[in-house]
This record gives structure tokens, C-alpha cells and sequence, in this order.
């Protein structure tokens, strides 16, 4: 299948994971994972409609996305891959949506970086639920004190919560508690699910999927 039928289909299974968990038509945002893919392969995906994707390197984004940005006005561009403090500046000037702010450097170089280029992207939290030693995040117990940081020291507009959950498990549990985080604090942008899990995530009220492979295939 192409990628814009590929597309038809991940949109056609989202719509239809809305519908079973009772949600409103349009309830979920699809960001589509153009990581690793070139210009060419993201264009035909533009071309069906898509407008929000995201990418996981500040530099691979720099590569490609300026020229397609400018030929496509509407294009809304979120960084979900981890946030070198180095690329802080860069990744203000970029992009929409900045999904990955998981530690107290990181939050005051982006805090810096929006003052200097008065440039406000959308922030999310991004929470280890799975509290997996090699992977990103902020410590699930954490994450209330870590908002609260950001909000009331940092000046920050904390808008979402993010999270991908161990490999090996079950996602569900994973998401409830994202959901809880949320709840608690006060978010209503909840950045979950991939391919191989975003209607389960759908039912545990996911407003933003990320879907890479079931649109552009493996990489």
C-alpha cells in the first residue's frame, strides 16, 4: 500500500477507536513520525492533508522541514524525540511543540530560550511510567513537583503530558497513569500511543497519537 493509503487507514482505525470508547469524532490528533524518512516520502503525506508530524533529532528536522514548511503554511511540527540542552535554541526556532521536556536543565534552557527569542512553542511533559533506567522521562512520583517547577519558577505553559510505555508490557496500566497525572495537574493534552498501540491508548484518552511505521512502513 502507499503511504497516503496507509494513511487513510491509520485515520479510518483512529475514528473508529473514538467511536468504541465513546469519545467525540475529532477528539484525537494524528502526529504523523516522519523520523528518518526524506522529503519526498513526507510530501505525499502533506499532499493528503496531514498537518501535524512529529521528529525525534533537532538536526534531521533542520535538514528537511524549513523548505516543506515554507510550501505548506499549516504545518505544525513537534520535536518527541529527547532534547540535547545544545540543541535548545534550535529546537525553539523549530518547532510547534517541544513533547519531551524531562529534566530541570532541560526546562530552564527552553525557559531561556523562549525569553531570548520570544517564541512560545507548546511544552509537554514527558513521564517514564514505566520507570525504565535507559529511557527518558520524569519519575511518574515526580512529575507533580517537576510541573510545579516548571510552572511556578520557570514561568513555563506546561500544555501536555507524554509517555511511551516498556516494550514488553501491557500499555494500558501505563496510560491510566498518565491519565491520572494529568487529572491531578491539570492537563488536557495526552500524547500517547504509537502504531502498535494507539487504540488502546484512544480508550484511556489519548488526545495526540504518534504513528510512524503504519504509515511510512519500517525503517
Amino acid at each position: 500500500m502507499s503511504t497516503r493509503e496507509n494513511l487513510e487507514k491509520v485515520r479510518a482505525a483512529i475514528a473508529a477507536a473514538e467511536a468504541e470508547a465513546a469519545r467525540k469524532s475529532g477528539a484525537v490528533r494524528l502526529v504523523a513520525v516522519s523520523k528518518t524518512k526524506p522529503a519526498d516520502e513526507i510530501t505525499p503525506v502533506i499532499e493528503a492533508g496531514q498537518r501535524v508530524f512529529g521528529e525525534n533529532r533537532v538536526q534531521e528536522a533542520q535538514s528537511k522541514w524549513p523548505a516543506l514548511m515554507a510550501e505548506t503554511a499549516d504545518i505544525e511540527l513537534h520535536l518527541i524525540g529527547p532534547l540535547q540542552s545544545n540543541k535548545t535554541a534550535d529546537a525553539v526556532a523549530l518547532f510547534d511543540v517541544i513533547q519531551t521536556v524531562d529534566r530541570e536543565k532541560i526546562a530552564r534552557e527552553i525557559a531561556r530560550e523562549i525569553k531570548k527569542q520570544d517564541k512560545h512553542p507548546r511544552l509537554y511533559v514527558q513521564v517514564n511510567t514505566g520507570s525504565e533506567p535507559q529511557k527518558a522521562g520524569i519519575e511518574p512520583d515526580e512529575a507533580s513537583s517537576f510541573l510545579k517547577l516548571c510552572r511556578d519558577e520557570l514561568g513555563l505553559m506546561i500544555s501536555g503530558l507524554m509517555c511511551i510505555p516498556p516494550v514488553e508490557e501491557n500499555p494500558g496500566p501505563h496510560f491510566a497513569l498518565l491519565a491520572k497525572i494529568a487529572r491531578e495537574n491539570d492537563i488536557d493534552t495526552l500524547s500517547m500511543g504509537m502504531s502498535d498501540d494507539f487504540e488502546t491508548a484512544i480508550a484511556f484518552g489519548a488526545t495526540e497519537v504518534r504513528v510512524g511505521s503504519a504509515i511510512f512502513g519500517t525503517r
